[in-house]
């Protein structure tokens, strides 16, 4: 059996780089100029109140504009973008394209632009009583080229291809996915890819992210493309240039077996640059105390009287752009003296410890999986989903826990500066400035 092939290029012009990815991996053979493409990138999430640095976060405009030109070039007219964005209760899907430059590529060649959330959605029905909302666009696509970024994720380990289908799915069959048991994350969104047809993954690997997937992960410039119209050998091999093996990320060994596909990169064709060439480990994971109390910076404060159990993968997407938020705002009410004995509880299995005089119950999920328990002495619910920030520093200021919300302000400055003056990092890479002339 012919093996499936996966060409890795280091970039340097993006339009030549790409062409060249797609000419190793003979990437464009399973498509026909009459179908409905669907293009998916990575947009995880955007913020237009605070600086965000999307870095090693977002796939970079420069690798879709340059993907539509080829598109365009090789006879196809029907093109479409699509995301599905986690919002914090209001789509902005529109104002991200235009942020990201997609208008322009809209004027020029007619891409059809279509945010999935304000969109609709068709219950499908995968077997098994596996059931999950899908874009209808996404089911309408006679392919899907998958865009997504080569980056960590803090419950998944990577987030690469088949992880980025998860932004097809609407916010409910989001929160399946994020369950208990068979349920749980590594079992769930490996599947949404078995009623999608994906006919190519493009990883954008121009920068790479460790502790992601959000903008509190620490980014590398690696100006890699990674492509394959296979989607696991894509990801298997973009794993192994992060540092992990295949059998070490569950939702690749859980969809290899349940497809019986190989595990094992001498079973696919690598062409281009070599894997050991450009190898290095990608840290996913935050430091935790070993008794689960908080980060490990919060132990190194001296912080005491405060515990938050670490989350896991029963945090859905929404709770976990907050996370990072609620322990800057913790971490602000923390004046030298221990807080009065608290803990906080996130996710869908975290039930409160009767040791505590507080328990600070952390979104919709927390909340009622906890309104009923016992062993709760106070309880301080913040409800949401995901919760809002200015609520939870409401809410913790009546139990006499102060927070300072510019403390957060101040991180987010933090985390978008620390890229400026930093070489190869350019904002430039998610604009589209300079488009060729139309092509006839």
């Amino acid at each position: 059996m012919e093996k499936a092939t996966v060409s890795i290029v280091k970039v340097s012009d993006i339009y030549q780089s790409l062409q060249e990815s797609l000419k190793l991996s003979d990437g464009l053979a399973g498509l026909n100029v009459n179908d409905r493409i669907l293009i998916k990138p990575n947009i995880v999430s955007w913020d237009f109140d605070l600086p965000f640095p999307p870095f090693g976060v977002v796939t970079t405009s420069v690798v879709i504009s340059a993907l539509v030109r080829i598109l365009v070039e090789h006879g196809f007219k029907n093109l479409t973008i699509g995301e599905g964005a986690v919002t914090n209760g209001k789509s902005q899907g529109d104002a991200v394209f235009e942020a990201l430059g997609y208008k322009k590529l809209q004027e020029r060649y007619g891409v059809k632009l279509v945010d999935f959330n304000q969109d609709e959605f068709i219950a499908t029905d995968y077997g098994d009583g596996f059931k999950l909302d899908i874009a209808k666009k996404a089911l309408e696509a006679d392919k899907i080229i998958n865009v997504p970024v080569l980056k960590s994720h803090n419950q998944a380990k990577v987030s690469l291809g088949i992880k980025n289908l998860k932004g097809c799915i609407n916010k409910k069959s989001k929160q399946f996915c994020h369950g208990l048991g068979d349920e749980e994350l590594s079992h769930t969104f490996p599947r949404i890819i078995e009623k999608l047809p994906v006919a190519l993954t493009i990883i954008d690997g121009l920068y790479t992210l460790e502790k992601g997937p959000g903008p509190t992960g620490k980014a590398f410039r690696k100006d890699l493309l990674i492509v394959s119209r296979d989607p696991l050998a894509c990801d298997l091999v973009g794993a192994a240039i992060m540092g992990y093996k295949a059998e070490d990320v569950v939702h690749l060994t859980n969809y290899a077996k349940r497809h019986g596909y190989s595990l094992n990169l001498e079973d696919y064709e690598v062409k281009g640059e070599r894997i050991e060439d450009h190898h290095k480990y990608v840290n996913y994971d935050w430091e935790w105390t070993e008794e689960d109390t908080g980060p490990a910076g919060f132990k190194k404060r001296g912080i005491t009287g405060l515990a938050i159990r670490k989350y896991d993968s029963s945090l859905c997407t929404g709770c976990s752009a907050q996370y990072n938020p609620m322990l800057i705002l913790f971490s602000s009410a923390y004046k030298g003296k221990p807080f009065p004995n608290v803990e906080v509880i996130t996710g869908k299995k975290q039930l409160a410890d009767a040791n505590f005089d507080y328990s600070v119950l952390f979104g919709k999920c927390a909340c009622h999986l906890n309104k009923d328990n016992p062993a709760i002495k106070n309880s301080i619910p913040i409800w949401g989903c995901p919760p809002d920030m200015g609520k939870l520093v409401e809410v913790l200021a009546e139990a006499g826990i102060e927070c300072d919300y510019q403390e957060y302000v101040r991180f987010r400055h933090y985390l978008f500066d620390r890229y400026k003056n930093v070489e190869g990092f350019q904002l430039a890479d998610w604009s589209v400035e300079s488009l060729q002339e139309s092509v006839n």
